[in-house]
């Protein structure tokens, strides 16, 4: 095995050496390479259709339950509210922030946020309840600058910019689409006339076809409140773009 020799410098060397790396030093000082995050000094700037918590404006809701039949993981409850409409309500720890409920909100009810970082004292409290969703929750910040990762040419450089990050979204109002209730699957209606009963707009009547009652939606007359979706023992009531 041959033995590894210890280079020798010479006077000269050893002082360029020592002037390279108190150049780098002093270099690192002024105008650090690092990639690091020094969290929560520091808060890493989002893109404004980052995934984080949601919000809710209970104004723009038009209570079509699509919110709750889109959520994939079973993370969105509707609950009845005093004004006997029904709002959403999100338990976080079974969400996975797809956002596919703010995505299918035609009013635009839901909102999202660069929030990612919220503490609960316990899994019960995960559960955000409606008035919770109205309300920003309470928010607590160290940061005195934002930082982003800019990709050049020769490397990754993370980008130092003073000033915070603004945690909220302003987003575009989606256009309004009017909403209709609609039969999925008319073969298994039961013809309970439950919906028929529900309607506040006299937009379901039943008929009696064969032996068999079926119901009858007047979309002119519906208004697309999603008290029939809500109710149907079946399940097979949609609301629906007109």
């Amino acid at each position: 095995m041959k033995k590894i020799t210890v280079p020798e410098y010479n006077v000269v060397d050893k002082a360029k050496k020592h002037t390279c790396a108190l150049a780098t030093g002093a270099r690192e000082l002024v105008m650090p390479a690092t990639v690091t995050t020094h969290y929560p000094r520091e808060r890493r700037k989002v893109a404004d259709n980052f995934r984080g918590y949601i919000l809710f404006e209970v104004e723009k809701c038009i209570n079509c339950f699509q919110c709750a039949f889109v959520c994939p993981a079973n993370a969105v409850c509707m609950k009845e509210a005093p004004n006997k409409k029904y709002y959403p309500t999100i338990d976080y720890a079974k969400c996975i922030f797809c956002h596919f409920c703010i995505d299918s909100c035609a009013g635009g009810a839901l909102k999202p946020t660069k929030i990612l970082d919220v503490a609960y004292k316990d899994i019960d409290e995960m559960l955000t309840l409606t008035e919770e969703m109205i309300e920003q929750p309470e928010i607590i910040r160290e940061d005195v600058r934002s930082v982003e990762y800019v990709l050049t040419k020769e490397d990754l450089v993370l980008k130092r910019n003073p000033g915070e990050d603004s945690l909220f979204v302003k987003v575009t109002p989606p256009p309004e689409i009017p909403m209709v209730s609609q039969c999925v699957e008319p073969e298994s209606c039961l013809g309970c006339g439950i919906c028929e009963e529900m309607c506040e707009s006299a937009a379901i009547s039943s008929l009696k076809e064969d032996g068999m009652v079926r119901m009858k939606i007047d979309t002119d007359k519906c208004t697309g409140c999603g008290l029939c979706v809500k109710e149907c023992s079946m399940q097979i009531l949609r609301l629906v773009r007109k």
